[in-house]
């Protein structure tokens, strides 16, 4: 069976910046993948080029069996785009939105005002359903734009950081309605900050860097590729973090991550609970005061760091991996249904 989404050596240049250096992936039907990577590694731009809103320097992409490059209208007639930010008209209520990209879709009248009571419900908006979309909070317009992406039930999503800016409740709520999706068969392509995110929803997960996909396997399988363990500790006051290192060191399987905030030192080592004895000792003997102590095994967290050499950031920052998806871009989305 052909993957319901497929890169092959997708390059994309902006100016001196090479923000796609040969990506390649492809995403089996009814499956999510994860994709990973530090600010400016690529994610949103491969997003733009597999939706049609922006065209690579080289490279193919196929999503549903068609062609990107080749025919973008009957692409974004089988899609559904959420991107970073919320991209709904402010003048126009949370129910006249959906109804609108309905319309667009070439939905009649009554069956687009149908389905948008229907996900105002899903989404939790339906007492907010009359108000214009300017009143709403943060959340209540990242939920808007969700909806819209659902319109008209695509086969293939692409969600771009779709839970930034959600509370704790409203995230669980929208995993819900991924896995729902899932369930039905919906194939999507997920980019993620939150490696909880990805860990509960991704089948499997690509991490990016520098335009690369630079790793590809299950959550298991890339925390059992940087193997071991890690000790996990709270120093009771900042002026021991050097002195906990130190006795760290000799155990340690490679540099060891400091938050110096919060004063915790993590240090992956291999042994069990006897090096975490030893560990123990070590630290009561240079009179380091520790606040908490534990052992662990690798979380996605690890991974991130240990492959791009960045912890896991909350936001876009780069130029060329900033989404600028308007308002029109979303409609232009919506109309090529009926093109």
């Amino acid at each position: 069976m052909a993957p319901a989404i497929q890169a092959e050596n997708l390059v994309k240049t902006f100016g001196d910046v090479r923000a796609l250096d040969g990506v390649s992936l492809d995403v089996p039907e009814g499956t999510v993948l994860g994709l990973l990577g530090p600010n400016g590694a690529g994610k949103t731009t491969t997003v733009r080029v597999l939706t049609t809103l922006l065209r690579p320097d080289s490279g193919r992409a196929v999503v549903a069996g068609v062609d990107v490059l080749e025919h973008p209208d009957r692409v974004r007639s089988l899609i559904g785009l959420s991107g970073q930010y919320a991209a709904v008209d402010e003048y126009l209520t949370g129910f006249e939105n959906l109804t609108m990209v309905g319309e667009l879709y070439q939905m009649s009248a009554r069956a687009a005002k149908a389905r948008a009571l229907e996900l105002l419900e899903w989404f939790n908006l339906t007492e907010a359903k009359n108000r214009t979309a300017k009143t709403y909070s943060g959340g209540m317009r990242r939920r808007l734009d969700l909806a819209a992406a659902l319109v008209v039930r695509p086969p293939v999503m692409f969600l771009d950081e779709p839970t930034t800016g959600l509370d704790p409740r409203n995230r669980l709520a929208l995993w819900e309605v991924i896995e729902t999706l899932v369930e039905q068969g919906t194939t999507l392509l997920l980019t993620t900050q939150y490696l909880e995110e990805a860990d509960r929803l991704a089948h499997d997960i690509a991490v990016v860097d520098h335009g690369r996909v630079i790793a590809r396997g299950t959550a298991d399988q890339l925390k059992a590729q940087i193997g071991g363990e890690r000790i996990e500790l709270v120093v009771h006051e900042p002026g021991e973090i050097a002195d906990a290192v130190a006795a760290l060191s000799r155990y340690a399987l490679g540099e060891p991550t400091v938050e110096r905030n919060t004063r915790k030192i993590t240090v992956p080592v291999s042994g069990g609970a006897r090096v975490l004895a030893d560990a123990i000792r070590e630290l009561d003997g240079r009179g380091v005061e520790i606040d908490d102590i534990g052992l662990r095994r690798p979380t996605l967290d690890d991974v991130f760091l240990t492959l791009t050499g960045h912890v896991a950031e909350t936001a876009e920052e780069n130029g060329a991996e900033a989404d600028v998806r308007g308002p029109e871009e979303q409609q232009a989305v919506a109309a090529g249904k009926g093109q």
